[in-house]
């Protein structure tokens, strides 16, 4: 298959991304978006990594763009970076999906490029166009973690985590060693975990069984308050309790904007609904995926731009859209970032004395589950929905064993509401040959359960 966009960047397997692939979609980037005249470049820990950005470098020096290695960070260091310097950024990264399988995510001067970017590169890469520069580009390094880190711990203060043991899970997370600092800096002890030099892929929304036992263990053997983690690239946070057990992105997110003091939230349609029964002034839902995020809060600061605006994913990746204050500044960082939703829940936890679950029972009782399909035949997938979707004797049978279907919300997917109040929420991804499935519920064994039926169900009808 060949790469493509999906809801964050051009994914596709490694064998796919030849080095003409890769050098035609920098130049068909640098030929369609703006750039500012420089290209800085990051990338994550994947074997294929190195020689992808070595590509990148080389496509973009050619076409007369200096360019800035960043080297090995995370997104959201690199998108900090080349925002602060008016310059595009290209990160190599697959983000959580399997090592066989990479790609790019592409940044203009000012932010995440737009689906109406995405379709001007396709446009490009098809046409072959590329920029014309009179001279070879420049080549330097910058050490863009530094400054990431000290954004947050600047914004922070002085020690707010004292007296915290925080696990560190190492895995093949970019954002492994930055995470043990700016935690260190903050004043946890952190105790370092499932150190690994092969890629692991994480899904911080669907942690695997394996995984799930192995933080359970840990928590229970190092006395642990918490113990955090990211996917592969470092913008979405992987977060675990006292007892090892997953908070969800999206809790996360809630928490957040409430220490951030925000009013109005964006965040996509599969999100926990529990943001709606929350003191808030607006919020708003959109499609899955960090570009409809941006641009949703990018409408709301425009006809505002005093708007304490953030946004959040069900992944737990954070977007800030105003300058935030708490023991200092927290400048906006309007991409999806792993730090922010990691350190703000545990200082708050710190702060109040309590443990991430008593923070959690003071929110609204709704609860998610989250579950997806690998390997699946995108075809059959696609008629299998298009049924559901279209056909209301096909979707009432379907759904039948747990429950009426009361209404249907096709922002993104099929997304099922049930008599009750539950929610069944079926979607294909857009990064990976995988099906998703999402269910809320007033309880969390409910919320599993039907996560549990459906994934067999929907198994059935799509490999």
């Amino acid at each position: 298959m060949a790469p493509t966009f999906g809801t964050s960047g051009l994914r596709g397997l490694v064998t796919d991304l030849t080095d003409d692939v890769i050098a035609r979609y920098t130049l068909a980037f640098l030929h369609a978006c703006p750039h500012g005249g420089r290209l800085f470049v990051g990338r994550d820990l994947r074997p294929s990594s190195p020689t992808i950005a070595g590509v990148v470098i080389e496509a973009a020096r050619e076409a007369g763009v200096d360019v800035v290695d960043c080297g090995v960070l995370p997104t959201p260091a690199l998108a900090q970076a080349s925002l602060a310097a008016g310059a595009a950024a290209v990160m190599v990264t697959g983000s959580h999906i399997p090592a066989d399988r990479n790609g790019l995510k592409f940044y203009v001067p000012t932010g995440e490029i737009t689906k109406d970017d995405e379709a001007a590169i396709s446009h490009a890469y098809s046409d072959g166009s590329a920029p014309q520069g009179e001279a070879r580009g420049s080549l330097s390094q910058k050490d863009a973690i530094a400054d990431y880190a000290d954004r947050m711990v600047s914004a922070l203060g002085q020690g707010p985590l004292l007296g915290q043991r925080i696990g560190v899970y190492r895995h093949s997370s970019v954002a492994r060693d930055v995470l043990e600092s700016v935690l260190s800096r903050l004043g946890a002890e952190t105790v370092p975990l499932g150190h690994s030099d092969t890629f692991i892929p994480v899904d911080t929304e669907a942690v695997d069984p394996e995984t799930r036992s192995r933080l359970a263990g840990w928590a229970s053997d190092h006395g642990l308050h918490a113990i955090v983690s990211t996917d592969g690239d470092g913008d979405r946070p992987m977060v675990a309790d006292n007892a090892g057990r997953i908070v969800p992105g999206d809790v996360l997110g809630v928490l957040t904007a409430q220490v951030l003091g925000a009013r109005i939230v964006v965040t996509p349609v599969s999100s926990n609904d529990m943001i709606t029964h929350l003191p808030l002034d607006t919020v708003h839902l959109t499609r899955i995926g960090s570009p409809f995020v941006i641009a949703e809060m990018e409408r709301v600061l425009a006809a505002n731009p005093d708007a304490r605006v953030v946004g959040f994913e069900a992944n737990g990746g954070f977007l800030l859209g105003f300058t935030a204050t708490l023991s200092g500044p927290l400048s906006p960082l309007m991409t999806r970032d792993c730090l922010l939703p990691i350190v703000a829940p545990l200082a708050r936890m710190a702060t109040e004395g309590k443990s991430l679950s008593d923070l959690i029972a003071t929110l609204p009782s709704r609860y998610t589950a989250a579950d997806r399909i690998q390997d699946i035949d995108t075809t059959r997938s696609a008629e299998f929905l298009r049924q559901l979707d279209t056909d209301p004797e096909v979707r009432s049978e379907f759904f039948d064993s747990t429950g009426a279907v009361e209404d249907v919300d096709r922002t993104d997917g099929l997304r099922v509401i049930l008599a009750g109040g539950d929610t069944v929420h079926l979607r294909p991804s857009g990064n990976a040959p995988e099906f998703r499935i999402y269910a809320q519920a007033n309880s969390q064994d409910r919320a599993n359960d039907l996560v549990a039926t459906y994934r067999d169900r929907v198994a059935a009808m799509v490999r």
